[in-house]
Order: structure tokens, then sequence, then C-alpha cells
């Protein structure tokens, strides 16, 4: 047998031998040469593929980055079923035992960069046609930069130091760009290059609503610039706040505001259907259900969220701290100092006044589910109570009768649109940047029009709650309007109507309080729940997430490591 097999082996050689011109002298069949992929019948092919990225996430590498804005502050317990449930979430929620082998982290760092190779690959292949060939070569290379930066954001807040690759790096170079290899100011100024570029050249309209618009790039241009603006020193120490930062956000907010208008009712941002890409949606990303795929490009990474006893699993839960943030005092005021003395008890609702943003973002058992009155919001529909409460969340959810879930069992995705910038957010940015520059009579009215736009929501609501009550700030009256009280209401307002939706951690690094509010945080959680007795937050370690350890060995130990990890 074995003689056998060296003689065929040899025959194969020979016979290979013989014919190997030939064979090279011939054009392989099927292979398609870069010249023919690049045309303009097929350049969008590229275009569509980095925009697919920005849905292809995962129940445990959402996009939504609900364990590490919300989880990871006071405004979330993880959820499920124990502590063990997807147990780097449970890490972070505790800030204990977070590590750099994390596959989570990993994956989720990966899963951006494939969305930023795409951007680089659709950039590279329009760059090839010329305007005449493409007449929508512009538009569409903005789109693509807009797309790249909103990537690079995201892997921003959350790892600090990313190497920063674009359509000009060679693929086979991008494991030789150090995460180092910008500053952190410098990586700021790139990811912000690219909404400017967007800026220029994007459209003041777009004829499809899932492609940005000129007004998009400037609301996440502000963005950028208003978290560069709180310059850092290397342990996350905010060193000082740079005016000049500041202004630019302010300039790029100003692009936006008047563009867009914020919803009569808060609700109906988080409602499907036809209140989808609605006024105050200035990028959205786009779900679909029943589209001729099996089963639809639902949200997967929300999709533990849903109570156990409406489907799986019950992740993402609102925190006690969170609800009681919600009360107000008898004159429709945060209760800032006092809040979190006594927890709401959601059995005696009328007993408390409260923020109507609060029946719009936690599911309390006894009121409706999603402004459902014939589904009640049940305690036994919670999966582990005597870990994480009774509480959840309603924003990325919607309502049983919507027709817009889907069965992919044992879990119940849904089609609804995940809005990545609100109109509000350009208001409350815009107003923390003034601010923060001393103009503070210049923020009180774009304040006072989300507070006064969370007055007027109890039109979902209304028909279920009586003990509605928030008010406006009126200096001299009913409080003292100077930078100390104008900060403080920015801050609190921004937890307020941001609450559940991913951004409270970074929010927290960003003003260089995240120590001082998670270890307050958990030294009332001890008390309360016995999985925090570890719980601790380390300043200048746990701001930011570990590089992942696998980057770190695939880069062969060029990447550099966060501090304390």
């Amino acid at each position: 047998m074995k003689k056998y097999i060296l003689l065929t082996i040899a025959s194969a050689f020979l016979l290979g031998t013989a014919s190997c011109n030939d064979f090279l002298d011939n054009q392989p069949r099927g292979v398609l040469s870069e010249a023919d992929v690049v045309t303009p019948q097929n350049v969008d092919g590229f275009v569509v593929a980095a925009y697919a990225a920005m849905g292809n996430d995962h129940y445990d590498t959402p996009f939504s980055l609900w364990p590490y804005g919300n989880v990871r502050s006071d405004d979330a317990y993880k959820g499920g079923s124990g502590t063990n449930d997807i147990q780097t979430f449970h890490f972070f929620e505790i800030s204990n035992n977070i590590r750099s082998d994390f596959g989570e982290l990993d994956r989720l760092w990966s899963l951006n960069y494939v969305g930023i190779g795409r951007c680089n690959k659709a950039i590279a292949a329009l760059n090839q046609l010329s305007d005449a060939q493409y007449p929508n070569k512009q538009k569409r290379l903005a789109e693509m930069k807009f797309v790249r930066g909103h990537f690079y954001f995201l892997l921003k807040t959350l790892f600090k130091y990313v190497p920063y690759v674009d359509e000009n790096t060679p693929i086979e170079d991008y494991p030789k760009i150090s995460n180092r290899a910008k500053t952190d100011q410098q990586l700021w100024d790139a990811i912000a290059s690219n909404f400017e570029d967007a800026a220029a050249n994007l459209p003041a309209t777009q004829s499809e609503v899932g492609r940005p618009k000129k007004s998009a790039a400037y609301a996440y241009l502000a963005k950028v610039r208003l978290y560069q603006a709180y310059e850092q020193d290397d342990n996350y120490t905010v060193t000082q706040i740079n005016p000049i930062t500041l202004q630019k956000s302010i300039d790029a907010a100003n692009q936006v505001i008047g563009n867009y208008t914020l919803e009569s009712d808060f609700g109906y941002n988080f409602l499907p259907g036809t209140h989808e890409n609605g006024p105050e949606s200035v990028f959205s990303i786009q779900y679909s259900d029943n589209d001729g795929t099996l089963f639809g490009r639902l949200n997967y990474g929300d999709v533990l969220s849903l109570p156990q006893g409406l489907g799986c699993c019950d992740f993402h839960k609102p925190s006690q701290n969170l609800v009681n943030a919600f009360k107000t005092t008898p004159q429709g005021l945060p209760m800032f100092d006092t809040y979190n003395d006594t927890d709401l008890n959601y059995n005696q609702l009328n007993n408390y006044k409260v923020d109507p943003r609060l029946y719009h973002t936690v599911a309390l058992p006894g009121l409706p589910w999603k402004y459902e009155e014939n589904k009640i919001y049940q305690e036994s529909w919670n999966r582990s109570p005597g870990t994480y409460g009774y509480y959840a969340s309603l924003k990325e959810n919607v309502p049983v009768g919507c027709g817009c879930t889907v069965n992919v069992d044992p879990f119940y995705g849904n089609s609804k649109n995940r809005i990545i910038i609100r109109y509000s957010d350009i208001l409350l940015m815009k107003a923390e940047a003034l601010i923060e520059l001393g103009q503070i009579n210049e923020a009180l009215p774009l304040i006072n029009q989300v507070r006064q736009r969370a007055a007027n929501s109890t039109v979902l609501t209304g028909s279920y709650t009586t003990n509605n009550l928030i008010s406006q700030y009126q200096p001299g009256v009913n409080c003292t309007w100077n930078q100390d009280f104008a900060r403080k209401a920015l801050r609190w307002e921004r937890r307020m109507e941001f609450a559940m939706e991913g951004s409270r951690f970074f929010d927290l690094v960003r003003w260089g309080t995240v120590a001082g509010t998670m270890n307050t945080y958990y030294s009332v959680e001890k008390m309360k729940r016995s999985y925090y007795s570890q719980a601790g937050f380390d300043h200048g370690i746990e701001e930011y997430c570990p590089i992942p350890l696998a980057q770190i060995n695939f880069s062969q130990g060029l990447y550099k490591q966060n501090n304390g990890y």
C-alpha cells in the first residue's frame, strides 16, 4: 500500500511538471480581478457592506454598549439568571476582576475593526472611479467617513488608545500600527476629521433615511469635540476643559439646531413603526423584519433585555438608584442630594412626585408594559428578582402587539431602529459646553426646552399615571442659577434623558467624576445586594477597558496595555 501511494504521488508530480507551463498560461476561471469588481455598477456593494456592519453586533458584543455604558454605571444591573450568566459583564458591574483575556472585549474590538475595514475598502474603491463615472462619488465617500468615524468613536470611548488605520493604510500594515501611534488628542482629531469631511460633502437631505445627512455629521462632530475638550493626564484625571475645543463643539451643534425638533412626547422616540426616523432622530441604525432573509435584520445586540415573562432573558435591568433619581421635589425639581436616601416603592407610587420620563424608561410591576393597558407588567416576569430586582428596561423593547418581533428561539428579536443621536443630545451638549465656558444664561433655555418636553410626555402614560411633576428652572424663583448649580442641573438632565441608552458611564468618565460616583453608589448597594460586597472602582485604571490580550498578541507586543491591566 505504501509503495502504491508513493508511485501515485510521483506520477502526479511528473504529470504536473509536464503541463505546468500550459496551466500557468491560462486565465483562472471564476476569479474576479479588482478591476472587474470596482465598477460604477458594483461599487455600492462596498458601501452597503459597510452600512451592514453597523448592525452586525451580537448580544454579548452589543454596539449599544449597554454592558459598558449602563451596567458599568449606577444606572443598571446586569440581570440574567445570576452573576455567572455572562460573567464578564458581572465583573464590569462591580468593577472587579476585569481582565484583558475576556473574549467579549476581543470580539467587540474585532467587530468594530471589521466595520472600519469595510469603510476603508469602500473608500479605496470609490477613489478608483471618477466623478463622471460615478456621480454619487463624493456623497458616498462622505457617508463612509461618517460610518468610519462612528466605529472609531465607539472604540475610543471604550479603550482610549486604539490603532488608527484608514484607506491609505495597506492591509498588510495593519498589525504594524501601534495603538499609541497617535496621542489621545491626535486620535480625537483623526476621528473628528471623518465627520468634518462628511459634513463638507454630505447633502442637506437624503432620500433614504438610513444614510446620514450633513446635519448628522455636524451632530457627531459636536459630540467628538465635546468629549475631546475634557483633557486627561496619564491617570485619566481631567486636567483641563479646553475652551477652544468646547467652542468647536458649539459651532458644530449650531449647524444642527433648527434642523430637527423634539418629539412632542418623549416616549415616541422609542416606539416602532411610524414613529421610527421621527423628527428627533438625527441618525439611527435601521433594522427590519420580513425582508426576505431568514429572520430579518433584527437588533440582536439588545435581544437579551426582554423580561423572562415575555421571552428571554431579563438582562439590562434598571437599578434602584436610577429609579430613585426620577423622584422630584414638591416644586418639580430634582432631589439632587437626597434622592437615594429612601427607595421609591412601586406599590405606592402616589406617595411620590416623579419625572414623567420614569414611565418611558423603566417597566414597573403593576403598570402597562410599553403602554399596552391589556398587558400588565408582572413581578413574576422577572428571572432572578432576589438578585436583580423587579424592574425592566423599556426603551429598546417594543409592545407585544407591534408585529415587529421575531422568535429566534429562545430569543425574541425586534426590528425597531436604534437611535444613535437624538436632537435632545445636541441641545444638552451645547448647553454643557456653554456652562463650562461660563455662559450659563445661554445654556438655561436649552435645558428648559428638554425639561418642558419631559413635562409634556404624558400622552402615552396619562391614563394610568397621576404623580408626574417636573418644572423648568427659574432663577431667583426655584433655584440659584450659578455655574455650579447649572453644571449639576445639566449633568442630572443628561442622566434622566438618556438613562439606559448606553452613555451614562462615558459621561462620568468625561466629567472626571466616575470614581466618586461609582464608589458612593457601591457603598449603598453593598447593603442591599450581597453580590456587590467586593465592588470598588479604582481611579486611573477602570475608566477604560483593557486592550484585549488577543490583540496585543496579534500585534506581537506592539500594542501597549492600558493602566493596571
